[in-house]
């Protein structure tokens, strides 16, 4: 199956590869993806001890921290990754899995 591919400046061929998985067992939740990702794709949540996404509070108060077990990363808006790789190049637990898109 043959994928998106750009050819560059220079001629050389570039197939961006997109976000398509994270990893949340591996997952520290170290936000380090959320603050190189320019395109609002990723979204931390907390997990409770059931196992069930709780989300945080968006202001810096950690009133909520005693309501879930650990923080972990989610791709909330996959839609807008451009393929740059930079969440996992990033990522110190190799969490995320990245893939070309098929071409139409």
């Amino acid at each position: 199956m043959a994928s998106f591919s750009i050819t560059l400046p220079s001629g050389e061929i570039w197939t961006p590869n997109f976000v398509a998985e994270l990893n949340q067992e591996k997952c520290i939740g170290c936000g380090r993806c959320f603050k190189v990702c320019s395109r609002d794709v990723l979204q931390l949540v907390g997990i409770n001890e059931d196992g069930e996404v709780i989300a945080l509070a968006s202001d810096e108060d950690d009133d909520d921290d005693e309501e879930y077990e650990k923080k972990v990363m989610t791709i909330a808006h996959q839609e807008n990754c451009i393929g740059c790789e930079a969440c996992s190049k990033i990522c110190p637990k190799k969490c995320y899995t990245h893939s070309p898109l098929p071409a139409e």
